[in-house]
């Protein structure tokens, strides 16, 4: 049967538990943490807990700088979840030190907006934020019709070399710069048949992003709030919905305005947030960057930790029983 370790499709045998699993893959002696179709899994269930075709399990390891806890895109296995756009910054520098202080591995660039290659007299970004370094991901920011979002993702393809990776959004208006969820769904189809990979941008809403997911969208990127508003996870129940309900990642995209909000975003269980505004808005970028970088990785932790149950009353945190009196 065919179960998906860590986003890699692997075979194993029928009725394989997830000790028999770790033992496979040679996991025996190391700390581990076993997420199980998006549910932490206790040790004390890996004995007797076989595995189903289909089945995802995310297999997290303690060793340092996260190397243990991918991100996978596409099929690429990336160290940081946090990914960052290049617009509103003062300049090309500011730009380069605050994704640098950011950690972030995949950098989105605005084809219609930016220089990459189009215009030989403008400096061109991709000098500052090499393909050698950087996971490029173009997207269609500024596009308002299927049709511009498409010709846009092919033109990226061309001045790319064949890039296949592309962030697909589609506005509906300028004021709001919601998503036109029939354009986009229009546009995601095309896009897939082409032989794009596509990270799509939509709104909160959990049917929209399955039918994305079932098109075959390779990642899913719910708003928090509207684009560059910086209001936080404005439906929080709604974007767990996503997350429970995916089989592809699922990254928050708009709306965060602070380190507390990426938090949140990924304690919901969010695989990765995308931000360009949070950070190039701040009053000191690159710091802000760098708070970024951190509350990723604490908002990570905490959803693979488990937070303890919300209770109504007091509960003591020492033992009551066995009072010396």
């Amino acid at each position: 049967m065919e179960v998906y370790v860590n986003g890699e499709a692997k075979r194993f045998a029928e009725n394989t538990t997830v000790t028999k699993l770790i033992a496979e893959l040679a996991l025996n002696d190391q700390r581990i943490a076993v997420e199980l179709n998006r549910e932490i899994l206790p040790h004390s269930l890996y004995a007797t807990q076989q595995l189903q075709p289909g089945d995802r399990i995310e297999i997290v390891r303690a060793i340092g700088g996260g190397q243990g806890d991918p991100l996978v895109i596409a099929g690429r296995s990336y160290h940081s979840r946090l990914l960052v756009g290049t617009g509103k910054y003062k300049g090309i520098e500011e730009t380069r030190r605050a994704i640098e202080a950011s950690g972030a591995e995949i950098v989105t660039i605005a084809v219609r907006r930016t220089n990459i290659g189009q215009n030989p007299d403008e400096p061109n970004l991709l000098d500052v934020i090499t393909p050698e370094k950087y996971t490029i991901l173009p997207n269609t920011a500024g596009c308002y019709t299927a049709e511009d979002a498409v010709r846009t993702c092919r033109l990226a393809r061309e001045l790319l070399d064949g890039h296949k990776l592309v962030k697909l959004e589609v506005l509906g208006d300028e004021k709001t710069l919601y998503p036109d969820v029939t354009a986009t769904l229009e546009a995601a189809k095309i896009l897939v048949r082409d032989g794009f990979d596509v990270m799509v941008y939509t709104n909160d809403d959990p049917v929209i992003a399955k039918q994305l997911e079932e098109i075959g969208c390779i990642a899913v990127m719910p708003l928090a709030a509207p684009i560059g508003s910086g209001l936080g996870v404005r439906n929080p129940y709604n974007i767990l919905t996503i997350v429970e309900n995916a089989k592809t990642p699922i990254l928050v995209d708009a709306g965060v305005g602070t380190a507390s909000d990426a938090a949140v975003a990924m304690e919901l269980g969010c695989d990765g947030v995308l931000m360009n505004t949070a950070i190039a808005a701040a009053g000191n970028p690159v710091l802000m960057a760098s708070a970024m970088k951190k509350a990723i990785e604490a908002g990570r932790e905490a959803f693979l930790a488990g937070r303890m149950p919300r209770k109504r009353f007091a509960s003591a945190s020492s033992p009551i029983n066995g009072l010396f009196l």
